[in-house]
């Protein structure tokens, strides 16, 4: 529990912190859409880290459950690929970056299916 804690407190601080870069720092600098691109990230990490410490939450009831260790780490996976292959696309104009960002994806959707699979058995 304590590591998907931290790794949830830590994922919205960022999320907050960069979203707040964006929307004052970035302005004007970056193209609308390069823009979106980054607010986007910003959006999915405070939004998968908010799933994150639901799973946190519910690995201190249930410790021992395979299906939410995967779900966590799945998570975390998805919130590292996922939102900085969108902010380092915004901010490089780097197009390959945007081949990383589906597997960050990919990892947010095994999270959830993880997540599934747990309370289709626990609860």
């Amino acid at each position: 529990m304590r590591r998907f804690l931290t790794l949830s407190a830590i994922n919205g601080f960022v999320a907050i912190a960069l979203g707040a870069f964006a929307a004052h720092g970035l302005s004007g600098r970056l193209s609308p859409r390069m823009l979106q691109v980054f607010e986007t990230g910003a959006e999915y990490q405070m939004t998968q880290g908010l799933a994150l410490l639901g799973v946190a939450i519910l690995t201190n009831q249930w410790p021992q459950s395979r299906a939410l260790k995967i779900s966590g780490w799945a998570f975390v996976l998805g919130l590292i690929l996922f939102p900085f292959s969108l902010y380092l696309l915004a901010l490089t104009g780097l197009g390959w970056l945007g081949a990383i960002t589906p597997l960050g994806g990919l990892g947010f959707l095994v999270g959830w299916v993880a997540l599934a699979v747990f309370a289709f058995k626990q609860v």
